[in-house]
């Protein structure tokens, strides 16, 4: 994708919605609105016929709902970034979002402000994870997480970098705080997406807290 545009669908069965997301997305030059629907059978049908480059996703739709249609569409188009929107902050929703292949997750209740910052980071592949998502994340694995020791492949440098981007830093963080380029940064987190089978540094966070790997102690 180009970092000079971002063409968007904005697909949510409300037309008041639509209209609210639509005068967000229209103060930011980088994005461009190529169609809008209500179900995900039109994200399927608009996505053949537009091939954007990201996705906003209302939840619940009548019909195919936005999960169904993540998941569809992420089978077919891996390429294409979606975010799931919702009035809900449910954290089981969160994550059926992103076991479908979600790249994000916004509250429709949030700011303009929070929205355009965080559809940037998406669209340039350096969406951070919050405080207040990793703190949730910590406590629902916590909670479940497994004593047994797992076998990991990743190197010591691997790790430190796994450890920052699942306490919210982006690239330029990682880079200054370890005193390597940002292009270098980039391709770690290539690798370890390619060896741990996953798709986006949510999915990275979540395997981190699982893992009980976000203490301070030396990477074994």
């Amino acid at each position: 994708m180009s970092t000079t545009s971002c063409r968007m669908l904005i697909i949510d069965d409300h037309e008041h919605a639509r209209e609210g997301i639509r005068t967000i997305i229209e103060q930011d030059p980088l994005f461009i609105i190529a169609a809008e629907g209500s179900s995900g059978e039109e994200a399927i049908a608009l996505t053949e016929q537009y091939m954007p480059d990201l996705i906003l996703m209302d939840i619940q739709m009548p019909g195919m709902g936005g999960l169904e249609a993540t998941k569809r569409l992420k089978n077919s188009f891996p390429y294409i970034k979606i975010i799931i929107v919702t009035v809900s902050d449910d954290i089981t929703h969160l994550f059926e979002a992103i076991k479908y292949g979600a790249q994000g997750y916004l509250l429709k209740n949030l700011q303009p402000s929070a929205w355009l910052h965080y559809l940037h980071a998406v669209a340039l592949d350096e969406a951070p994870v919050t405080k207040e998502l990793a703190f949730r994340m910590l406590k629902e694995f916590t909670a479940n997480r497994s004593s047994e020791a797992d076998e990991h492949p990743l190197t010591a440098r691997e790790h430190e970098i796994l450890r920052l981007v699942a306490k919210g830093h982006v690239n330029r963080e990682i880079a200054a705080q370890l005193d390597i380029s940002e292009h270098t940064v980039k391709n770690h987190l290539k690798n370890i997406l390619q060896k741990l089978h996953l798709s986006n540094r949510v999915q990275l966070t979540r395997y981190a807290y699982e893992k009980g790997w976000m203490n301070d102690q030396p990477f074994q």
